[in-house]
């Protein structure tokens, strides 16, 4: 008597992208309480099993659902914000402002739910996210009935849902343990990228997906200034880097590895570290082309991606398998590179596997979960089929069909879409509720456009440098004492540089807008001649985020951007109220003073004439670290031998404009 199951899918041309490619055609497919229970021939099927529901797919192709290796769901509501500009730009100038404003758990909710829709339709089964409110990306996607690598993020910065990055750590190990053993939901934490987090948060994250052996979700290398700025930072690349603070000792999953040699291609290798390739993302941001061709040599696991909606600006998976395969095949000037079937692996089993779930997902195998889609391949852009070469079908996928070719969609044995549609998600008034949003953010983006912050962003090249500076500055009479501190055991001298500084700060009737600063520096050279000159325009905020005892302050964060235009059209560009211009000749020690490192400014201001000033600085990322700190900071000011009633809590400008005229 054949054995009972839930369904039986037959007359079907099966696809199991398991790693031989093993194909029947027809073919057919069991599914038992969420699981595969067999696949095979579809008369041997047809005899073994009885079921409950009988599909005929009419000679569609059946395959395992697709597997969106990295995106961020809820940005289907940025889709379209901002375009057309560099990364940095791009990220820090417009995505980060307009998230810390509006993202919340409802716009997290609305978002992932719009991006549930589209993928469902577009064949994905499974995707990797990376955001905010995770909990509720997580909660949205299960009530639909989609599987995820849901990604709790951490960076250095305050986010939309956390005020430093100790509370993103604790949110990330709470959604861990609520959601450990979630049948759809595999939860993970994402330390954003090594540029938007310390060395502490990567190894922090780290150890924490090691206790709890989930996934480690991470952007690696994705532009050549990411990898640069490497270079000059830590004195190696990105994945050296990263390696040195023990991320790889967790389940990595790498976003984008654009910028990677060979070594640092088997370093991931040697370390089970899955990939994800996203070649619409990187091309729109003109980030470059990954190396696939030789990550998957060296044996690698590498997935496909979309990346978010608003840097794609979709999440059809079928455009993006075939776009890596042209990729592959225009970079190599090898039309046999990436072929098909590989193209549509590393959009199924290769794409499970980097998100270290392939022993649930992936392929059509008994004993994994029923996670499958059926692709109607009838249609007249299909046409006509030929049967002569066992991979056409592949090529027919990859190259000809399109994400509207799928018609039903499984997950976990649970029907998600049939006959195109829906069954799980209801799509009226989530428009709606999108258009709403929109319209508030096109208002704070159309009164941020006011803003010297948009101004600077707008000309290109502006970066957050930092997310907070503890800063003590004092006045002395004397340089010598400092100098001579400087030569004591307890001070060890990392680096040291002499330059001459002209600044012309630019500052607004609205004062809340801070200051535009415009500074040539003169390297000089220890011959006292000038070997280098550089020009910068920084944003300075007016806000201080606290201040210590001592006046020592915690400043928020500055924007800084090359100056490549003269002072004379930055003043009609930014057309400020008031010009204030300070000469210094500056002498600059980077130093570890008690284990921490600290910058030590010795500044001579002679124009306007205000004398002898010293400045120990130091960045920091939250603050409890900001406390201990300043602490050190006033301990360091008395070492140098300044006494602390001589400390003042203005910057250079703001001393400046306090001078008497002719002062």
């Amino acid at each position: 008597m054949p054995a009972r199951v839930d369904t039986l899918l037959t007359n079907a041309i099966l696809l199991t992208m398991d790693d031989q490619l093993t194909r029947y055609e027809p073919g057919a497919v069991a599914v038992q309480g969420g699981e595969i229970l067999a696949v095979g021939a579809d008369a041997d099927l047809r005899g073994a099993y009885a079921a409950v529901e009988v599909v005929d797919c009419q000679g569609k192709v059946v395959m395992p659902g697709l597997v969106n290796a990295h995106t961020h769901v809820p940005m289907t509501l940025l889709r379209g914000l901002a375009d057309d500009l560099r990364l940095d730009v791009w990220l820090q100038g417009y995505m980060m402002p307009v998230e810390r404003e509006y993202v919340s758990p409802d716009f997290v909710h609305l978002g992932t739910l719009l991006a549930c829709v589209e993928m469902i339709r577009s064949g994905v089964t499974c995707f990797a996210d990376m955001y905010y409110f995770e909990e509720d990306v997580a909660k949205a996607t299960q009530a639909v009935g989609m599987r995820a690598v849901c990604s709790q993020t951490v960076m250095k910065y305050p986010t939309p849902d956390a005020a430093s990055y100790e509370e993103s750590l604790a949110l990330a190990e709470e959604f861990i343990q609520r959601w450990k053993d979630n049948p759809l939901i595999v939860p993970s934490v994402a330390p954003h990228a090594p540029y938007t987090c310390t060395a502490e948060i990567l190894k922090a994250t780290s150890a924490l997906a090691v206790k709890y052996d989930v996934p480690l979700h991470t952007h690696l290398a994705e532009t050549a200034t990411e990898v640069e700025n490497s270079r000059d930072e830590h004195g190696m690349p990105v994945i050296p880097y990263v390696k040195k603070q023990n991320i790889f000792d967790a389940k990595v999953l790498a976003a984008h590895c654009v910028h990677i040699d060979e070594g640092e291609i088997y370093t991931l290798q040697h370390h089970k570290a899955g990939v994800a390739h996203n070649p619409s993302s990187n091309l729109k941001l003109a980030s470059g082309f990954a190396p696939v061709t030789k990550m998957l040599e060296a044996g690698l696991h590498v997935g496909i991606g979309t990346d978010g909606p608003a840097s794609n600006n979709d999440l059809d998976m079928f455009e993006e398998i075939r776009l890596a395969a042209f990729i592959a095949k225009a970079v190599s000037g090898n039309p046999t590179a990436l072929p098909a079937q590989i193209a549509l692996s590393m959009g199924t089993l290769q794409g499970a596997r980097a998100l270290h779930i392939g022993h649930l997902t992936g392929s059509l195998e008994p004993g994994k979960k029923a996670d499958l889609i059926l692709v109607d391949i009838s249609s007249l852009h299909n046409q006509p089929r030929f049967k002569h070469d066992a991979n056409g079908v592949y090529a027919q996928l990859v190259y000809s069909a399109k994400s509207s070719d799928v018609s039903d969609v499984m997950v976990n044995g649970r029907w998600l879409m049939r006959d195109r549609a829906l069954i799980t998600i209801a799509e009226d008034g989530l428009l709606a509720q999108a258009g709403e949003y929109a319209r508030r953010i096109d208002a704070f983006l159309i009164q941020r456009e006011q803003s010297v912050l948009s101004k600077l962003v707008a000309i290109g090249g502006a970066q957050e440098v930092e997310s907070f500076e503890v800063q003590a500055k004092a006045k002395i009479a004397d340089p010598a004492p400092i100098l001579e501190a400087l030569q004591k055991a307890e001070i060890e001298i990392l680096h040291s540089r002499h330059y001459h500084e002209y600044d012309t700060y630019f500052s607004f009737e609205d004062a809340s807008q801070g200051y535009i600063r415009y500074r040539e520096d003169e390297f000089i050279d220890k011959d006292g001649g000038v070997s280098n000159v550089r020009y910068r325009l920084t944003l300075i905020g007016q806000a201080r985020e606290n201040r210590f005892p001592s006046d020592v302050l915690l400043s928020r964060s500055r924007f800084i951007a090359p100056a490549s235009h003269s002072l004379r059209f930055y003043r009609e560009y930014f057309k400020p109220a008031r010009e204030t211009f300070i000469e210094k000749d500056r002498l600059r020690w980077r130093v570890l003073y008690q284990g921490t490192e600290f910058y030590i400014n010795l500044d001579r201001v002679d124009q306007p004439d205000l004398g002898y000033f010293v400045e120990v600085k130091s960045r920091t990322w939250s603050l409890r670290d900001a406390e201990n700190k300043a602490t050190l900071a006033t301990e360091l000011l008395a070492f140098l031998g300044v006494p602390l009633q001589k400390t003042v809590a203005q910057d250079y400008v703001e001393i400046a404009e306090d001078q008497p005229p002719g002062g």
